[in-house]
């Protein structure tokens, strides 16, 4: 009886699947040198500055969309306003772009710590 518990245990345990954060999350530093929280919220990412002036806003919401692509919203806590979003990962970075209309656009680059 205790050999088929202990068998039953470990086949269970062999299905466990490991649960594996999404690349995106974690701290990222910005291209001004702050630091950037990103962190599941819901069923988006969302980006919170650890550091900085603005330490504690939420500056961003992404939802994948696609291998290392995402898409959302990204606001300039300078001057609060919210532009349409997007992020490409390559690796321990990260092409952050925020557009107004689509044509006015500004990127940066951060580094994954």
């Amino acid at each position: 009886m205790i050999r088929r518990i202990v068998l039953a245990g470990i086949c269970a345990g062999a299905l466990t699947v490991p649960a594996f954060a999404d690349p995106i999350e974690g701290n990222w530093r910005t291209q001004s040198g702050e630091t950037a929280a990103i962190a599941k919220c819901g069923g988006a990412y969302c980006i919170t500055l650890k550091t900085g002036a603005h330490a504690g806003k939420q500056i961003g919401r992404m939802n994948a969309s696609g291998s290392n692509k995402y898409t959302g919203s990204i606001t300039d806590p300078a001057d609060d306003k919210t532009y349409s979003g997007s992020a490409t990962l390559n690796g321990s970075s990260m092409k952050m772009k925020g557009c107004a209309l689509k044509i006015f656009c500004k990127s940066q680059t951060w580094k994954k710590m």
